[in-house]
């Protein structure tokens, strides 16, 4: 069944704190998705970030980002007062300030927390219970970090880093009530999760989440299971991820996290990946898994590497990974990032799973061949973009490309002018065979170089593009609305 949707990450929406929220601005983007027809809301991962503030790149694999729990619902709940919501509003409303929010942010959830222990609700033992299997180590995991000045955790302690029990028996004595604080702050981010994602479904619109392929090696995850990672005694990373030398990086592409121990994963029935897959579910109805080449073959780089030229490709988990995932969990609506470095093995894998890929319309203006990333040539079972969060915004890309490209692109469009040259090609992607079709809010809103979200291997600076709330406008609503018809979506 044809279908549209809209790229927004949560933390591009607009709020009075600085980045966005589950608040009030989500709920009115819901509401802006079906006005204009739209089916689906894509978001990038919502885990907790880290350093460099990269949404793949989070303190766990399971839990909730923090900066999202909205304040204002805090305080209609009489766990904040308006008085506690003062110096919080940035005067940079267009970009997120990661440092300013990660020096002010919890200092607020603190407050909330010591109020809501006052009068804990019936159902927060519940989430702990159920939750357990992964929550218990990340408050541990994050209490630890929180009074540590080493960095990740492999310069705690022996004893932390190693999971003496003892130690850690003592230190849960000492600090119960900074380990419950990260207990109250996942049960707020899920609670309000819950709320938007009843609200959005009743409205038919259905929440696309995106899944990193990898973990950040600082990561509850590495730390309380090493033994599912390629690690060596010291608990370092033997080797590590990323993309070999091509056209766009020289040197490669060095993304430092531990790769999985798929042997021994295979042995234990892939149960990591079960629960990791059966908990984005929870949270999504569509989950897009980042990289699924890597489930094919993936690229092995020596951790002692200062550039990712001499890495090797290593046979992945294949197919019998998403066969046990489909024993386990039943059929899902899984999207594969398929995108880069595409090999027979990797289509065939592809096409094993059935679940559909992507297709970019950036990639496809090659004037001297066709491409699979033209319109005309998108299978019905795919979901294409005129680009993801990690490409030049429409516009942009327009003002980059060669004469012969940009040519070649306005002709297969039918582009008369610049000024109409955006809308063209989201047409052309709407138009496509596509059974679902993904269009960033930053294109239908023709930004340019100014929209850009996320440059690949580059460190500082992305993640902060934010959307203004006058940027929703009626009259975006009804062109959206118009193009969703006209193509059937």
């Amino acid at each position: 069944m044809r279908g549209s949707g809209i790229l927004l990450h949560i933390s591009s929406l607009p709020s009075p704190y600085g980045i966005g929220t589950l608040g009030k601005d989500a709920y009115e983007f819901v509401d802006f998705l079906k006005q204009s027809g739209q089916k689906y809301w894509q978001v990038l991962p919502t885990g907790p970030t880290s350093y460099g503030d990269s949404p793949y790149q989070t303190f766990s694999a399971f839990a909730g980002n923090p900066y999202f729990i909205d304040l204002d619902m805090l305080t209609d709940e009489g766990l904040l007062s308006i008085h506690d919501l003062k110096g919080l509003s940035p005067n940079n409303a267009g970009s997120v300030n990661y440092e300013q929010i990660y020096k002010t942010r919890f200092l607020v959830l603190e407050k909330a927390f010591n109020n809501f222990c006052m009068a804990k609700p019936e159902d927060y033992s519940d989430f702990i219970e159920d939750n357990k299997g992964w929550l218990e180590d990340y408050a541990l995991f994050m209490a630890i970090k929180y009074i540590s000045t080493e960095g990740n955790w492999n310069g705690w302690s022996r004893e932390f880093r190693t999971r003496d029990e003892e130690i850690l028996n003592a230190f849960k004595k000492q600090y119960i009530n900074k380990i419950e604080f990260w207990y109250f702050v996942q049960y707020k981010f899920f609670e309000q999760w819950k709320k938007l994602k009843r609200y959005a479904n009743n409205r038919n619109i259905k929440l696309i989440g995106d899944m990193p392929i990898y973990v950040a090696y600082d990561s509850s995850d590495v730390w309380a299971n090493p033994k599912y990672w390629q690690l060596d005694d010291e608990l370092l990373p033997k080797v590590v991820a990323g993309c070999p030398p091509d056209y766009f990086a020289k040197t490669g592409q060095l993304w430092g996290n531990p790769i999985y121990d798929y042997d021994l994963m295979a042995k234990d029935g892939f149960k990591w990946w079960v629960k990791r897959i059966k908990e984005a579910f929870k949270l999504f109805d569509v989950v897009r898994i980042d990289h699924f080449r890597g489930f094919e073959a993936y690229y092995s780089i020596p951790y002692t590497d200062k550039t990712a030229e001499f890495g090797k490709w290593v046979k992945g988990p294949g197919l019998p990974l998403f066969t046990k995932i489909k024993e386990e969990l039943g059929e899902l609506n899984i999207i594969a990032e398929d995108l880069g470095f595409m090999t027979q093995e990797v289509k065939d894998l592809l096409k094993a799973t059935g679940y559909p890929g992507m297709k970019i319309l950036q990639f496809g203006f090659n004037p001297y061949e066709d491409s699979e990333y033209l319109p005309h040539n998108y299978p019905k079972n795919s979901i294409s973009y005129t680009g993801t969060h990690d490409n030049q915004t429409i516009k942009d890309w327009l003002e980059t490309i060669s004469k012969v490209e940009k040519d070649f692109c306005y002709e297969y469009a039918n582009i008369n002018n610049d000024k109409e040259a955006v809308n063209k090609l989201i047409k052309c992607v709407l138009a496509s065979p596509s059974d679902t079709v993904i269009i960033p809010l930053r294109d239908y809103l023709e930004l340019g170089k100014e929209g850009r979200f996320n440059i690949p291997s580059t460190l500082g600076g992305n993640w902060t593009w934010r959307m203004k709330k006058e940027d929703l406008s009626d009259k975006l609503s009804k062109r959206i609305l118009k193009n969703t018809l006209t193509y059937k979506r």
